[in-house]
């Protein structure tokens, strides 16, 4: 059973996302534009809420506060790097940003290394929980979808025609499926490494939330536009939040 929801996540987290990504692009550039960054609002807040109340006590539930912390700061220091070689980084947004100017090519590593990791967490979350496993996917796709938007106007920017882009972009988020199925049959029979895997599962959600999502709202100045953003993180922390009372 548990296999079964794993599978249903990883699939929603990343071919689905793609999907809905792909006919997003059919609103109008306009309407894009403004919504976009209200859903990478939503999204911060769910990834640091499940990152900081979801996964971090689990994993020092199950590891120990010392290991899960150490393996907390490791995977900080792992996706600084990773970030430092342009294949961690993406961008949540139609306009430029820092990865424009790299190949289509290196981006879909990044993304298929990327969509890997998630699907390990979210293998692991589930193993440890069902209702971590839930907040968690939820997680990973509102992360997905303002991502995938934004891969695709990053392929398109360097070349690739729509129908070329979504086909690579499909291929490179079913790396999730191989995350998760590796995940799930190793992690089982390692019950002893779920705690620093957990920690390392929660660097990954508040990493991206704080180096990735974060700055970006920050470039829009304004009373406004902040207030929003300040709302649609709540939003998303109390999306996990209620997953966790209502689920157990």
């Amino acid at each position: 059973m548990v296999l079964w929801w794993i599978l249903g996540f990883a699939l929603l987290g990343s071919l689905g996302a793609v999907s809905a990504a792909a006919a997003f692009l059919l609103f109008p550039k306009r309407v894009r534009e403004r919504l976009v960054p209200l859903l990478v609002s939503y999204a911060t807040g769910t990834l640091l809420a499940a990152g900081v109340i979801g996964l971090l006590p689990r994993a020092i539930e199950q590891g120990g506060l010392t290991t899960s912390l150490r393996a907390l700061l490791a995977g900080f220091l792992v996706f600084f790097v990773l970030e430092r070689l342009l294949i961690w980084r993406h961008c949540h947004a139609e306009s430029p940003c820092e990865v424009h100017g790299t190949t289509g090519s290196l981006i879909l590593v990044g993304d298929a290394l990327h969509n890997f990791v998630d699907g390990v967490v979210i293998a692991a979350a589930f193993l440890s929980s069902v209702p971590l496993g839930i907040g968690t996917g939820i997680a990973v796709l509102a992360h997905e979808l303002p991502q995938e938007v934004g891969d695709f106007a990053l392929l398109l920017d360097s070349g690739f025609s729509r129908s070329r882009a979504l086909l690579w972009n499909l291929l490179s988020g079913a790396a999730t499926i191989p995350g998760a199925i590796l995940a799930y049959t190793t992690l089982g029979s390692l019950q002893g490494i779920m705690g620093p895997v957990l920690g390392l599962a929660a660097a990954s959600f508040i990493y991206i939330g704080l180096a990735d999502l974060v700055p970006g709202l920050h470039r829009r100045i304004g009373p406004d536009p902040g207030f929003a953003q300040f709302l649609l993180m709540l939003a998303g922390i109390g999306t996990i939040l209620g997953l966790q009372l209502s689920l157990g």
